[in-house]
């Protein structure tokens, strides 16, 4: 794959401007160094993988037909946006990706001009690319605009929303719809390749356009015989597109479709691209690609390989190290079938991120009680609660911020109507190297002002088994969030223990200071007194277990040992779990106790390593020792229990 002069092509280009250069008969070999440069990098650092190996052609073409940045791209979450990094001033950074203080796994606005729109959540590029050409029309501008959507962010209703918009408002805009046939959009035989390339070569053809228009123009001077005759046409035209393609859902919300196009023929995209580019209206380009194009091990496993560790180039395979423990998400999975088994009338909601939450465990052995309802939160939270009134436990396993997109439906259409849903939520708190559009920082405060809401948060792995069968037994909506990572490794009972709501327990008992912590905390925390110990600090710490609702007995029976308390939670204060506890201390009237909440800061927070990031925000073992310690410090009290140990 490498030669003494690897990526000769790519080597060549810093910026779109210089990919124009080349030739069209070139590009394919440009196309095979933006592949290899991604697997050679990507094997050594880690990232997504697959869905930008399936893009490459699409990538090149675009930037190489277009005159960008002045022409817009809008890339939807950003998972297939690899190439257009690589090949918009970003190359000689790539190795950083998705690394502390290093480039995005996503589209970001500040690290490029050639990022239009920020995305790391799908099904957003048509509504910005939509609102940006409406934008342009308004400032009498001129430039292309064109979103690039894939067909797994096809499944979510936003993409139909802003498509019959779009219909409606006729703006030229051209949307690429990059289907990599993992989803149930498309199915074509490719024996009729060529076919379809004659078909589409004939509708987005300028001659065929300049003859269609004049005739369009001829006709519209014969009064209702015009009339008759131009009906006529279009029902012709839409007849064969009915025959040959897959796309009349698209013309009927007023798109014309052109497709499928195969994505990896980079001369038939090009052409394509330089025939639509300049005709007038929504344009729809459905193409096809390959998922992991290029890369054996990536095409065999697509799902495998679409987020990756660094791993072996040869085998496309990640070290596995010896006792390694496992992910909090298996665990999740695991015990969730342990459930279903136990429970008839449990099954498990996802919204196409089976892998990403345990799912595919259920999936695997319980089929029939396994749902994934694409990208599509809000419907599989309502779907859920459609399912609770008939008497079943929906278990809607979705990240945290991606359950954000549905808060609606869980207040409307389960907290409302108090539905026993189970919301479980992978990914609380900082998940790491994809960043900020998917840390799960918010759901304390997003769920914990839903009158109706239970919100708990396991300290470990057991715990989290706990706190599922409680949830399977409570009845109402209640949600449980974990962190990703490996769990910590104690003893998995055998059993489930269903715990008392709202009811927090003493794990390590202290004379001088309170540390409250919920969840993943909760050992940082204990390790952070032990620290303090020899500092002379005893401190008591306090797993809540609960965010709403809060142990309010407990705090105050706290609140009468210690005058200081501080709160740690991974999550933003405004609202957090600190916030809940301290407005316990109001409601019950406790005074003369100082407390102090420690979480992330009112900003966004950057990708970088859990551990890196937990360690920056003080947020580790050692920060929450040294924010405690300078707590006690600002009220003065440091010196007089330290006195006590001379």
């Amino acid at each position: 794959m490498i030669s003494d002069n690897p990526y000769k092509y790519l080597n060549e280009i810093n910026l779109p401007e210089d990919l124009r250069r080349f030739s069209v008969s070139e590009l394919k070999s440009v196309c095979t160094d933006v592949r290899d440069f991604m697997i050679d990098t990507i094997s050594k650092v880690g990232g997504h993988l697959g869905a930008g190996l399936g893009a490459v052609e699409l990538a090149v073409a675009l930037h190489y037909v277009l005159e960008t940045p002045k022409d817009k791209l809008i890339w939807d979450t950003g998972h297939q946006a690899y190439p257009h990094k690589i090949l918009t001033g970003r190359k000689d950074r790539f190795h950083t990706i998705r690394q502390l203080h290093g480039l995005s796994g996503f589209l970001k606005r500040d690290e490029s001009e050639y990022d239009v729109f920020g995305a790391g959540h799908a099904s957003t590029s048509i509504s910005a690319a939509l609102g940006i050409a409406t934008a342009r029309d308004f400032a009498n501008e001129n430039y292309k605009v064109v979103a690039i959507i894939g067909d797994g962010a096809m499944t979510g209703g936003m993409a139909y929303e802003a498509m019959n918009n779009a219909g409606l408002l006729k703006k030229d805009l051209i949307v690429v719809l990059n289907d990599n046939q993992m989803g149930s959009l498309s199915s074509i035989n490719p024996s009729i390749w060529t076919f379809h390339d004659y078909f589409n070569e004939m509708l987005t053809h300028p001659a065929y356009n300049k003859f269609k228009a004049s005739v369009w123009d001829l006709t519209g001077k014969l009064d209702a015989l015009g009339d008759r005759l131009r009906s006529v046409a279009q029902k012709v035209e839409r007849g064969v597109k009915a025959i040959v393609t897959p796309g009349m859902l698209f013309e009927a919300l007023g798109f014309r479709y052109f497709g499928p196009v195969n994505g990896h023929n980079i001369v038939k995209l090009v052409e394509i691209f330089q025939h639509v580019k300049d005709l007038h209206g929504p344009i729809f380009i459905h193409v096809l690609s390959e998922k992991g194009k290029g890369y054996g091990p990536a095409e065999v496993d697509a799902t495998r390989l679409h987020g990756v560790n660094p791993f072996d180039k040869v085998t496309g395979k990640s070290p596995r190290k010896e006792g390694e423990l496992p992910q909090f998400t298996t665990v999740f999975g695991k015990s969730l079938v342990d459930v279903c088994k136990t429970n008839p009338k449990v099954v498990g909601i996802t919204a196409a991120m089976a892998d990403g939450t345990g799912l595919t465990i259920l999936q695997r052995e319980l089929p029939e009680r396994f749902f994934d309802v694409g990208i599509a939160e809000q419907h599989a939270v309502t779907f859920a609660a459609g399912m609770a009134t008939e008497g079943y436990i929906p278990v809607v396993a979705i990240y945290s911020t991606f359950l954000q997109r549905a808060f609606d439906q869980i207040v409307h259409d389960v907290s409302l109507q108090h539905l026993h849903v189970v919301f479980v939520m992978d990914r609380g708190g900082l998940v790491g190297s994809d960043g900020p559009t998917h840390h799960g920082v918010l759901d304390f405060t997003y769920l914990r002002c839903i009158q109706d809401m239970v919100i708990m948060a396991p300290k470990d792995e057991n715990e989290m088994r706990d706190m599922l069968h409680t949830a399977i037994e409570y009845k109402g909506p209640i949600a449980m969030r974990y962190p990703r990572g490996t769990v910590y490794g104690v003893s998995l009972k055998q059993h489930f223990d269903r715990l008392a709501i709202g009811k927090g327990e003493i794990l390590r008992s202290g004379k001088d200071i309170a540390i409250l912590a919920i969840g993943n905390m909760v050992y940082p925390s204990i390790k952070a007194a032990q620290q303090l110990s020899k500092e002379g600090i005893e401190a008591e710490v306090v797993n809540m277990r609960f965010v709403k609702p809060i142990d309010g007995a407990l705090i105050e029976e706290i609140s009468h040992r210690f005058k200081y308390i501080v709160t740690v939670e991974d999550h933003v204060i405004s609202s957090g779990f600190g916030g809940a506890v301290l407005e316990c201390m109001c409601q019950r009237n406790i005074v003369g106790v100082h407390v102090k909440v420690h979480g992330l800061p009112n900003d966004f927070v950057e990708h970088g390593t859990p551990a890196e990031l937990h360690t920056m925000l003080l947020l580790d073992a050692e920060g929450i020792a040294s924010v405690t310690k300078e707590f006690l410090q600002t009220q003065n009290a440091l010196p007089s229990l330290q006195n006590q140990y001379r």
